[in-house]
């Protein structure tokens, strides 16, 4: 199904992708030559970190130890390129002159056509005439020498695109798509077309195809550079009915080439994709036929419902606004056939795995994001953002609110649960009462994870119990929700007592917090005692605060106050901490 998804989003974008036999390369540095093959510039071709992209002869697949008979066309890294070693070793050395010699032999083994073409017939005398070593006596050399593997290619000085973009350049490697074997030994052959490939019934699009041996890498954040999402092993235990590597799981050459080149668009997109944590998810819609009266473009405000824009804080929460109004007004697509995929992925070795995938009609995912951020809506200051993003809600459950320390599963259990509709994950609960009592401080959007968690776990599995809202609820009788609401005001009494606010270097939530919110018997009496000492020295409020307490204290002496309090009775304690914490703040 991910496949085959891909495959249709290449046929329906095939205009804006990469034909057959070519991809979009990020290029650092480019030679720039004369048509004499004489060396004139090293010209540095980065934004920022990053290369400028190019429409370049698709790379090929090189891994083992003969990978050095394998090298792009007219392009490579610098060690095929320049017979520039990784590092100072004989090794290293005697592998950068294998892999230039397979880069020139490559260059000369063109057909004479395509030899004879100016940018072409430039390159090799550049080779033929060494100079290729000027290249290391350039001052920009380098720069391009601190990068790993960095890429390069060449450029005739009257020409702006690349000489591997000239016409008959890409002639010639559209003529050559078809015809790479790469895997010359394997006598594993059976049905074979008129050029000699081996074929089978695609399972992607189900026709009779020839078969690719392996798959294009697709690497995403965090993964090396080979990483794929199918990987084909042989003798690896999954064959059968003599049938090895890419047989037991046949995919054509086309669909190979579709499905991998829409995943590296969409890897490479800043509109399809979003990196929380360790993961990288795409996302993106069929789009059949547009609804003509459609005003909100779903798939384009998809990302800022769970990432956050440093330079435009807001866009997320416009993101949001849109979507409310898109599902109040009727405006979202409502046509079953134009699904929406969410796919995602994570680093996992060599290769990629898949964390979740998701699909759907664009109105379910809607109402289940609507639903996600009702859940998470809680009282807070005016000047605070109206909308938690999934970074905040992240950030907040672990040490400095660094998102590195978010453990790698939750963030992707998290969005599972929001796409899903389903129970929060326990683990986001765990973590965010740890935090609490490890800084006694219950902030928004911690107070929001408890909130969304209790209302969502009860909803699914007591449906019909009243759910927490979204601020003060005197009627709540939960014994935890009261004896969070009873701290906040003993609280309150000693920082009045005090002056204020910021008067104190700190309060009973300090000391008490963690005991009080998880054996509150053995603190309570300490604290009711402070309380008369604290009210003592009030001049306004008295009878108010004295009041508050008791009202609090009679709901609590209906009902028995365990021992030790449950997850579930620490999350009640501390939205009603927060809750009642919340109203003080508001004028009466």
């Amino acid at each position: 199904m991910i496949l085959q998804a891909l495959y249709e989003y290449y046929q329906r974008n095939k205009e804006q992708l990469p034909p057959k036999g070519f991809q979009i390369q990020e290029i650092k540095f480019v030679i720039q030559i004369d048509k004499n093959g004489k060396f004139l510039n090293l010209l540095d071709k980065r934004e920022g970190k990053k290369g400028t992209r190019f429409l370049l002869p698709k790379a090929i697949d090189r891994t083992g130890v003969n990978a050095w008979r394998i090298t792009n066309l007219l392009w490579d890294h610098y060690g095929y390129v320049l017979m520039h070693s990784k590092d100072n070793t004989d090794a290293a050395r005697n592998m950068a002159q294998k892999q230039q010699k397979t880069f020139r032999d490559k260059i000369q083994n063109m057909p004479s056509e395509v030899q004879k073409d100016e940018g072409v017939n430039a390159v090799i005398s550049f080779y033929n005439s060494n100079e290729w070593l000027a290249v290391k006596k350039h001052p920009v050399w380098q720069d391009c020498a601190k990068i790993p593997g960095c890429n390069l290619s060449f450029q005739l000085n009257s020409d702006e695109c690349l000489v591997p973009q000239r016409e008959i350049v890409k002639k010639h490697q559209a003529s050559i798509a078809d015809n790479i074997d790469e895997d010359e030994n394997d006598d594993d052959v059976s049905e074979q077309d008129i050029k000699g490939n081996i074929v089978a019934r695609c399972l992607i699009t189900g026709d009779i195809g020839a078969v690719a041996r392996k798959h294009t890498p697709t690497p995403i954040s965090g993964s090396k550079s080979n990483a794929r999402i199918v990987g084909i092993q042989k003798n690896s235990g999954f064959d059968s009915y003599n049938k090895q590597q890419a047989f037991n799981a046949p995919v054509s050459n086309d669909a190979e080439f579709a499905y991998s080149t829409a995943l590296k668009h969409l890897i490479k997109s800043e509109s399809n994709k979003i990196l929380i944590s360790d993961m990288t998810i795409v996302f993106w819609a069929q789009k059949n036929e547009r609804d003509c009266n459609q005003q909100y473009d779903f798939e384009s405000n998809f990302g800022w419902y769970f990432k956050s824009e440093k330079d435009d804080p807001d866009k997320n929460i416009k993101a949001v606004h849109g979507l409310y109004k898109a599902i109040e007004t009727g405006s979202l697509p409502a046509n079953e056939g134009n699904r929406f995929y969410v796919l995602g992925l994570a680093p996992n070795a060599a290769r990629i795995s898949v964390r979740f995938w998701k699909t759907g009609t664009i109105k379910e995912f809607a109402d289940k994001i609507k639903q996600h951020f009702d859940d998470f809506n809680i009282i807070h200051h005016p000047n605070d953002p109206e909308y938690l993003s999934l970074y905040q809600i992240l950030s907040a459950t672990v040490l400095d609110y660094k998102m590195e320390n978010v453990p790698p599963n939750l963030a992707g259990a998290v969005i599972s649960s929001v796409l899903d509709g389903k129970q929060y994950p326990q683990t986001l609960l765990q973590q965010c009462i740890r935090r609490i009592r490890a800084e006694q401080h219950v902030t928004r959007a911690r107070a929001a994870i408890l909130k969304a968690y209790v209302n969502r776990f009860n909803r699914i599995h007591h449906p019909g119990q009243k759910e927490v809202p979204v601020s003060l609820d005197v009627a709540n009788k939960d014994v935890g929700y009261l004896l969070g609401r009873l701290f906040a005001v003993l609280e309150k009494v000693q920082i009045q007592s005090a002056g204020g606010e910021g008067r104190l270097n700190s309060t009973i939530r300090d000391r008490f917090y963690g005991a009080f919110s998880s054996s509150p018997m053995t603190v309570m009496p300490l604290l009711l005692k402070l309380k008369n000492h604290h009210i003592a020295k009030l001049e306004n409020g008295k009878i108010w605060f004295e009041g508050l307490v008791g009202e609090i204290m009679d709901n609590l002496n209906t009902q028995k106050i365990p021992a030790h309090l449950t997850l579930e009775q620490q999350a009640h304690f501390a939205i009603g901490y927060y809750h009642q914490r919340q109203s003080f703040f508001i004028k009466k």
